[in-house]
């Protein structure tokens, strides 16, 4: 899975922490602590959490792997010193030369070739005349030897190849070997942080996973509310009623309207009195 290069170890240094890495899961078996591997975690599971906790174990071996780097950069420096770049003036002579070989190589058969079969085509066709002119056995014979001289070209040409390319594969194996036998003061940084490395960030990492698998996820993820909803800045409204708190301010009042009749009380609705005869 890709992963972001962790501060403290540099991009060439993470196969290492790998193989490191890879190598301890390998052999968790024979140590003690580690033998719960397959149990609560297997190895797959514990590899990609050690990758995605990188910055927090590699920093542990901080100190040991800046003065690895530090001293590994002094040997590139010296070898860059001790080995002058392509401008100086005996590369580009022998560059000159190395060039103007080439040219020969790949024309001269060319040239032979073109030269042989112009002068074989012409000098038989001039012996099919009768009687032949006396050049055309000349005109054949200067046909075969720039015949011979293209085969002869050809094969220089092969060997050529062939002596190059054992030259450049002598020095892959000679830059290979270099980088495998480092200077002793490189080999005892690069041990000493492969140590510090395996013994105080990568073995303490997996003893944590496999007792608590929780607090080792925790410490390379942010911690969460046990709330599942995420709060967003502002807090749902109260609603309580107004009258609870000793903030509630006083409730306004709002009577009934009176529905009652108006009062009729003088007014007598019996209707009008009969006038006696």
């Amino acid at each position: 899975m890709p992963m972001n290069s962790a501060p403290h170890l540099l991009t060439e240094d993470r196969p290492e922490y790998e193989r490191i890495l890879d190598d301890a899961l390998r052999h968790a078996h024979r140590r003690p602590d580690l033998a719960a591997v397959g149990e609560r975690l297997n190895a797959v599971q514990l590899r990609t959490m050690a990758l995605a906790a990188t910055e927090m174990i590699t920093a542990t071996a901080a100190t040991e792997y800046d003065h690895y780097v530090r001293v590994r950069e002094e040997l590139r420096g010296a070898a860059d010193e001790d080995h002058p770049g392509p401008g100086s003036a005996a590369d580009r002579d022998i560059g000159s030369g190395a060039g103007a070989g080439a040219v020969v190589t790949v024309l001269a058969p060319v040239l032979a070739g073109t030269a042989a079969f112009i002068f074989l085509l012409v000098g038989y066709l001039l012996k099919l005349l009768s009687p032949p002119p006396a050049f055309a056995s000349t005109m054949v014979t200067a046909g075969w030897f720039f015949a011979v001289v293209m085969a002869a070209a050809i094969l220089v040409a092969a060997v050529g190849l062939l002596i190059t390319a054992l030259r450049n594969g002598s020095a892959s194996e000679n830059a290979i070997r270099d980088e495998i036998e480092l200077p002793e003061d490189v080999a005892r940084a690069r041990e000493a942080w492969r140590h510090a490395l395996l013994e105080r960030g990568i073995l303490p990492f997996l003893r944590d996973a496999l007792d608590d698998p929780g607090a080792a996820s925790a410490s390379r993820t942010p911690q969460r509310s046990p709330n599942r909803i995420p709060k967003v800045g502002y807090s749902r409204p109260d609603f309580s009623g107004p009258d609870e708190g000793p903030a509630a301010g006083p409730r306004p009042t709002f009577t009934s309207p009176d529905f009652t009749g108006p009062d009729f009380s003088g007014s007598d609705f019996s209707g009008p009195e009969r006038e006696e005869a």
